[in-house]
């Protein structure tokens, strides 16, 4: 027969008629409206982009070291070229590995939806559509016709053989992808960026008993251990207490003081004022509100200063950190300890110090046992409160279902009298209202996940990205469809009951249809996702035209004013946010996904919004964002395993779609189950091949063992313990900030407000004048020269007690060289390798080899000095000599705070202090053990209950960061200590001498 003579002319006239007047005009409308508003975006983004050069290409300006982006001209399409021209290997310098990461899953999925619509839409749409027409089914619109909804029998083979296509695809993408990425992720491991980081070879030792919360304590837990790897340092962590609030406290104050100085600025002379107290700002006192918050911040300043000058060093936390001697040593320990809990200990490699979140850092167990519990109870009632807004989508989503009813008239006589505008509203607002209710929840989802304990701020990317991809497959794919069922349901019900009357036997044939209804509603919903993706493709361009932020920037500067921090945090470059947009785009995967072989026009749908999205994320992540912190690509694992969830979910659905349109002892079932069963053993390989690579450092070849530079305890505690400098809290010596104002508010802030001291020079300028009536004389000249120049001096420095810093117009946006000191990494500076020993791993080498020559330095144009001065990590050479003045203040700095106001950091010098005692002078390395065995049996020895080292016994050394072991009295009359060899006490000591 010919395969024209399949074709029935009455029923794809019919079909057309129909496509014509319900849903499919609907899906028209929507993507002809998103496509022309996307045009029009796009354009608009073309116009400002050379004119706002700080939101659209800040990167240009402020960029790290040896780091700038490709350039761009201002020509209509200038930023096409450099992201034709600019591919992984000149990208992976310039914006980081986590920025690469991300444009490669775009990649993978890109071209797996790309292959698989393909596959799709070309054997399975025309099989499907053949099939419908022939069958003569009545009501069936062009959607329906080109899916799986009412194919049957041996036609079901043809979305059977889909799913081998698209399990072999996604296969091969993923495996050449992780591949990749684990070389990648291995190149970054041993680039010299990652070998002269600090943080590379440090552990972070969480849970630790009270007994051994000190310094002292932490490091005879790794000579218990009698691990065969050498510690170089230790720091235990430090209870800091209401510091950091009231850190946050002051900050939040001069904030305000500055936004009160520029809107009296703005308006012209006119005081502000704020209410203070009441409940919610009824009942309360009102309140000047330059003159209110210079108190508040006076008031905090001084009691920031005051905390941290009594703070007691010796009131220690439950976590901690020690450095290895090389970062492949740190990683092997690290590998070796996974999984382990020594007396409740944890190991694990220690994050980038910026990447902390110093709140969650010093949670016990069962304080994140409790928040987790909470957390996870909140994100129930969260997903069940997301059902509010779920039911008016799913009713709109079934807008035309509900308008052939004809329980609500006016929709259908809508429907007769302005069927454009009805497709208009039914096609956009149901993914209106999803989009707009996505916006607000990863926000709520990453403030929860925050809550629930997470120590970084990449690991809380991370589970944004599992939790936040779970909540919207729970809600989107399975409530949405359940709510789509029950709808269906109730109205085939109620249909069947006008038309048989009331009866249990009518409502029990239709719950016999249930499972067959899954399937069909799963089709219906076809048309609001073909509607959805249009709107995300149009989002996803709005956000790269920036209009929401140059709206609100223009707002702002009008009616309440700009301050200069506001200037130069807005001209900075914003950080991606990873979890959100991963989230985001794997939802959208897995919509894609899921329907390939149910409805293929909604993966098509996917792939072309995917194709807009690499060009987009592209041109942000080189030109616009940049990385909070650099993870080498640590999400990679977490999106992957999403992907192949979404493909197991949608073998899942086909396999119950194909055993309910036939039998499930059916061949067409049974052929269903391999591709599912190979999924899972595809996960289980990735996870044998990739997993312990990815996330540790393991050398396979001694060329780059001999590479690894060596530190001893000497380059690690000369000069100051380098560990407690990186890993101390930032409370602790963090610079408070300063008012800034802008230049021209100088002169309205002294007519309007007088310093407190203004009074008295006034009268000292009176009495010079009075002095000299009469006379003239050269003496009462020069007073009252001077006079008028401290009165000029005290006006631009202070006003109403509060030190502002004037900033001019031409100083408004942030110095690029500041920012780029602010960007540099965490690194040794002092990462020459050392000559005295070997590396444990060296030592258990299988040849020795020539050691091949060190790292470059960082800079070789700088010197070691200025090196050591502007690191990353922000600490200046005389930060440690600052801290002890903070913590420990002298008698003079204290009646400097009693008498004066106090100020932000102390001037006062101090004299160089002695190099700290490196460890080996605690301890005896002979009995450590030189070969490495396999598997390492980790044990902690007890502790010997005659002598102990408690917290309260340890005091801490004005000029080292390292505790000495004090001498005990024990039974016996011997002197018990941690090592072999012990400072002597000498009197000439003895008032100050470390223990």
């Amino acid at each position: 027969m010919h395969p024209l003579a399949l074709i029935n002319a009455d029923g794809i006239q019919r079909l057309f008629d129909i496509s014509a007047s319900l849903e499919p005009r609907a899906v028209a409308i929507q993507v002809a409206l998103m496509t022309v508003l996307s045009m029009l975006t796009l354009v608009t983004f073309n116009i400002l982009r050379p004119r706002h050069t700080t939101i659209y290409e800040p990167k240009t300006i402020y960029h790290e070291k040896d780091k700038p982006p490709p350039r761009a001209s201002n020509s209509f399409l200038g930023w096409i070229p450099p992201l034709l021209h600019n591919h992984e290997p000149e990208l992976l310098s310039k914006i980081g590995l986590d920025a690469v990461a991300f444009l490669r899953f775009l990649h993978l999925v890109r071209w797996l939806l790309t292959l698989t619509s393909l596959i799709s839409c070309g054997v399975l749409i025309p099989i499907d559509f053949l099939y419908t027409l022939s069958t003569n089914q009545t009501q069936n619109d062009f959607f329906s016709a080109a899916s799986i909804q009412h194919v049957q029998g041996n036609r079901l083979y043809a979305h059977i053989a889909t799913s081998y296509a698209f399990t072999l695809l996604l296969v091969a993408l993923t495996r050449h992808h992780w591949r990749n990425m684990s070389r990648l992720r291995n190149k970054w491991f041993r680039s010299p960026e990652y070998q002269r980081s600090f943080h590379a070879r440090t552990l972070y030792i969480s849970n630790i008993p009270h007994r051994r919360q000190s310094d002292i304590g932490l490091y005879k837990i790794f000579t218990n251990m009698q691990l065969p790897y050498k510690v170089t340092s230790v720091h235990i962590g430090r209870h800091v207490g209401k510091l950091p609030t009231l850190v946050e406290r002051h900050d939040e104050a001069v904030r305000r003081l500055e936004a009160a100085v520029e809107k009296y600025n703005t308006h012209g002379g006119k005081r502000p004022t704020v209410v203070v107290g009441g409940f919610w700002k009824i009942g309360g006192k009102r309140k000047d509100a330059i003159t209110y918050y210079a108190s508040q911040v006076k008031h905090a300043e001084a009691a920031v200063a005051q905390y941290r000058a009594r703070i007691n060093i010796e009131h220690t936390e439950n976590y901690g950190f020690a450095t290895m001697e090389s970062i492949p040593v740190a990683h092997a320990a690290a590998l070796e300890l996974r999984g382990q809990h020594p007396k409740g200990l944890t190991f694990k490699l220690a994050p980038n110090p910026k990447d902390i979140i110093w709140s969650n850092i010093r949670l016990s167990k069962s304080n994140k046992r409790v928040r987790r519990a909470i957390g996870f109870t909140l994100l129930f009632l969260f997903c069940l409160m997301s059902l509010v807004p779920l039911f008016p989508v799913a009713s709109l989503a079934n807008l035309d279902a509900l308008a052939q009813t004809g329980w609500i008239p006016f929709l259908q006589t809508w429907i007769n009298v302005s069927p454009i505008t009805y497709s208009l509203v039914s096609g956009f607002l149901p993914p209106a209202i999803s989009a707009a209710v996505g916006y607000f929840i990863p926000r709520l989802m990453r403030w929860l996940s925050k809550r629930m304990g997470a120590i970084t701020h990449s690991s809380l990317d991370r589970l944004v990205i599992a939790r936040y991809f779970a909540f919207l497959i729970i809600s989107q794919l399975i409530i949405f469809t359940v709510l789509g069922v029950i709808f269906h349901s109730v109205l085939e019900i109620i249909e069947a009951i006008q038309r048989e009357g009331v009866s249990v036997h009518t409502i029990v044939d239709n719950l016999d249809k249930l499972p067959a209804r899954i399937t069909r509603t799963y089709v219906d919903q076809s048309s609001f996702w073909l509607k959805w993706f249009p709107l995300q493709g149009f989002l996803i361009i709005f956000d790269l035209a920036r209009l929401s932020e140059l709206i609100w920037l223009s707002f702002r500067a009008r009616v309440y004013g700009r301050t200069p921090r506001d200037i130069q945090e807005d001209s900075k470059p914003k950080v991606f946010d990873y979890g959100i947009q991963y989230s985001k785009l794997l939802f959208m995967t897995a919509v894609g996904i899921l329907f390939a072989p149910l409805a293929p026009l909604v993966t098509l749908a996917a792939a072309i919004v995917f194709w807009l999205c690499s060009w987009i994320y592209k041109y942000q992540l080189v030109f616009m964002f940049v990385t909070r912190v650099e993870s080498g690509g640590r999400a990679w694992n977490v999106v992957v395993n999403r992907i192949l969830f979404s493909a197991m979910f949608m073998q899942v659905v086909l396999i119950l779609t194909i055993a309910l349109q036939v039998q499930f002892r059916s061949l067409q079932f049974l052929a269903s189950i391999p591709p599912l069963i190979a999924l899972l053993l595809f996960k289980h390989y990735l996870n044998r091949k990739f997993a312990n690579d990815f996330e540790y450092y393991v050398p396979t070849r001694q060329r780059d063992l001999s590479r690894s530079v060596v530190h001893t305890e000497e380059s690690d505690t000369a000069g100051g313990n380098k560990l407690e400098q990186r890993y101390c809290h930032p409370a602790l010596q963090a610079e408070l900030l300063k008012p800034m104002v802008h230049s021209r508010a100088l002169p309205l802030l002294r007519r309007g407000y007088r310093s407190p001291n203004e009074d008295s020079r006034r009268a000292l300028r009176d009495r010079v004048r009075s002095r000299g009536l009469g006379h003239e004389s050269k003496s009462r000249s020069k007073m009252e020269k001077k006079a008028r120049m401290e009165e000029q001096e005290e006006d631009d420095e202070a006003l109403n007690g509060v030190v502002f810093t004037p900033v001019h117009e031409d100083q408004l946006e942030y110095d690029p060289e500041l920012y780029k000191q602010e960007r540099e990494r965490d690194c040794d500076f002092d990462s020459e390798p050392s000559t005295a020993a070997p590396t444990s791993m060296q030592r258990r080498g299988r040849q020795s080899s020539k050691a091949l020559p060190p790292l470059p330095p960082p800079d070789s144009s700088a010197t070691p000095q200025q090196v050591h001065e502007y690191g990353d990590a922000g600490f200046r050479s005389d930060r440690r000599e600052h801290a002890s003045q903070e913590l420990v203040p002298s008698p003079s700095t204290r009646r400097h705070h009693r008498d004066r106001r106090p100020s932000m950091t102390s001037t006062r010098s101090a004299a160089a202090p002695p190099p700290a005692t490196p460890l080996s002078e605690y301890y005896d390395d002979s009995n450590r053990p030189a070969e490495r065995q396999y598997r390492i049996h980790v044990r902690l020895a007890d502790e010997d209950r005659n002598a102990s080292f408690a917290p309260s016994q340890v005091q801490d050394d004005a000029h080292s960061n390292v505790h000495r072991p004090r001498r005990h009295r024990v039974s016996g009359g011997h002197d018990r200590h941690l090592g072999d060899r012990r400072p002597r006490r000498t009197s000439r000591n003895r008032d100050n001498a470390p223990i």
